[in-house]
């Protein structure tokens, strides 16, 4: 489908160069001299490299149909995830690489959200916020205060966060799953 350049959004994928891709970033500018344009970043479905372009105001892109589909995450089999579809409740495998950098987070019965594009599965989100357990805290810095600072802690799944000053090892922590910031405590049941 094609779509002027003005009407692209961070989040469509688009078919450039016979590939698909992925705008992270968009911009509108306008230089002061000669025509606006849209400058965009976008990120390749297939190989994972980023690429800078721009398309004139005016110029028309391909925009590519994609579908939403919703799982829920079972458990891992040789590497792949195996996911079950929340419609006719049959189980399908996806490549674990198509969660990305978030994989760590995916917990067992997690409700997971599959994008296709021409009935290929291109990547898997997670919710925006997971749970996860503080291995270890660094130790508090007497004086420094507690709004400005925050100290570097390891999860229980390998990644390493900033927490405020007062969690500590052991603690169950949300996480942002896209940037990796720390949230909130979690809730004690």
């Amino acid at each position: 489908m094609k779509t002027n350049a003005n009407s692209l959004r961070v989040g469509n994928v688009i078919s450039f160069e016979n590939q698909l891709w992925k705008i992270v970033k968009r911009d509108h500018v306008k230089p002061g001299k000669g025509g606006a344009y849209i400058q965009v970043e976008i990120k390749n479905i297939s190989t994972g490299n980023k690429s800078n372009t721009r398309f004139a105001s005016s110029e028309d892109v391909d925009v590519a149909f994609v579908e939403q589909k919703h799982y829920q995450f079972q458990y891992f089999d040789h590497g792949n995830l195996v996911a079950m579809d929340m419609e006719n409740f049959e189980t399908v495998e996806f490549a674990k690489e198509l969660v990305g950098e978030a994989l760590p987070f995916l917990q067992e019965g997690m409700d997971i959200r599959v994008e296709y594009c021409n009935s290929k599965p291109i990547m898997i989100f997670l919710p925006e916020q997971a749970n996860a357990i503080i291995a270890a805290a660094d130790a508090v810095v007497k004086g420094q205060t507690a709004s400005a600072s925050y100290k570097p802690a390891i999860l229980e799944n390998g990644l390493r966060i900033l927490v405020p000053p007062f969690i500590e090892a052991g603690e169950e922590v949300i996480v942002n799953t896209e940037d990796f910031s720390y949230v909130s405590r979690a809730k004690k049941s």
